[in-house]
């Protein structure tokens, strides 16, 4: 199973040293890849309540750094360890324009970039880039094939009901080919069929193994129902944590627990079909030396 970790990139970890220090530090200990997700801001009074906890967002996300902005210098430090966009809020971008900066990241970290994509739950950030909170499914799938066109055509040219491309040239191309593996969020019915029929995996959360292993056998039966190769696909399981010094009710796990609890759920997601793990351990920790001595503690037990 691999294990990636998210980068400092909110609150405390805002800052170009955390991101430096934590990247190099991850790749030498034997993470196998690095994370950053999306948030542009915290309304005062949330068109939707978080969905965790009690429904508040976190008070750390006041301070949320550019996911693309933090892999690029996580990037530029590291060499082996993979960059993911866990997730991004592919529609606040027109797709050209998105498609080419992924583009960017993946020539310059040399063919390591995994493209997470999803539509997000916060209206209030829609609001605030101008782009409409009703028909995103559809607006996403246009938005895909635009950015397809981008990755993998020599001419790109594209007459949609939302963008329009003239025949033109669009370089470079990404190192990957045909283009970096697309993953997507997502737990609803279209979300997990989209995933079967367009993506390469499925960015999940930290939730109890009965209902990964049915949301993943619905996205196999997706890919099996397109004629796409199922087997192919990956599932990344993403879990944002606290650890405690004491275990912590078990119906608080992955979320809460202890470095043995946490690991253990993260060793059973296997069962489920998860192909590697995530661990996000900015709202647990306070300083860097803090979240590198978590990040190794867990990474002892996942790897033992």
């Amino acid at each position: 199973m691999r294990i990636g970790l998210a980068v400092p990139q909110y609150g405390a970890f805002a800052t170009p040293e955390a991101i430096v220090e934590v990247a190099r530090a991850a790749e030498e200990m034997g993470y196998d890849s690095l994370w950053a997700a999306d948030r542009i801001l915290t309304p005062r009074e949330p068109s939707d309540p978080y969905p965790g906890g009690d429904g508040t967002m976190p008070e750390q996300f006041r301070t949320f750094l550019d996911p693309l902005t933090v892999l690029t210098l996580a990037g530029s430090v590291t060499g082996r360890v993979r960059l993911g966009t866990s997730t991004l809020n592919a529609l606040w971008h027109p797709p050209v324009l998105l498609a080419r900066t992924l583009t960017s990241l993946d020539v310059l970290s040399r063919g390591r970039l995994d493209v997470g994509l999803g539509l997000g739950w916060l209206r209030d950030e829609y609001t605030a880039v101008g782009v409409p909170w009703e028909g995103r499914g559809a607006r996403l799938e246009e938005w895909l094939d635009v950015a397809e066109a981008v990755w993998t055509r020599e001419t790109v040219r594209h007459d949609g009901e939302r963008w329009t491309i003239p025949a033109s040239g669009i370089q470079p191309k990404p190192v990957q080919s045909p283009r970096p593996p697309i993953l997507f969020g997502g737990f609803s019915h279209g979300a997990l069929e989209r995933i079967g029929r367009r993506g390469d995996g499925w960015l999940s959360a930290g939730l109890p193994l009965p209902a990964l292993s049915a949301m993943w056998g619905a996205i196999r039966l997706a890919a099996d129902a397109a004629g796409r190769d199922s087997q192919a696909l990956r599932m990344v399981v993403r879990v944002n944590l606290r650890l405690t010094g004491e275990e912590a009710p078990l119906d608080l796990v992955p979320h809460v627990g202890t470095v043995g609890q946490v690991a253990d759920y993260l060793l059973s997601t296997a069962d489920a079909g998860a192909d590697e793990v995530l661990v996000d351990l900015q709202q647990t920790t306070d300083t860097t030396d803090e979240l590198l001595t978590a990040a190794e503690a867990l990474l002892k037990r996942l790897r033992a």
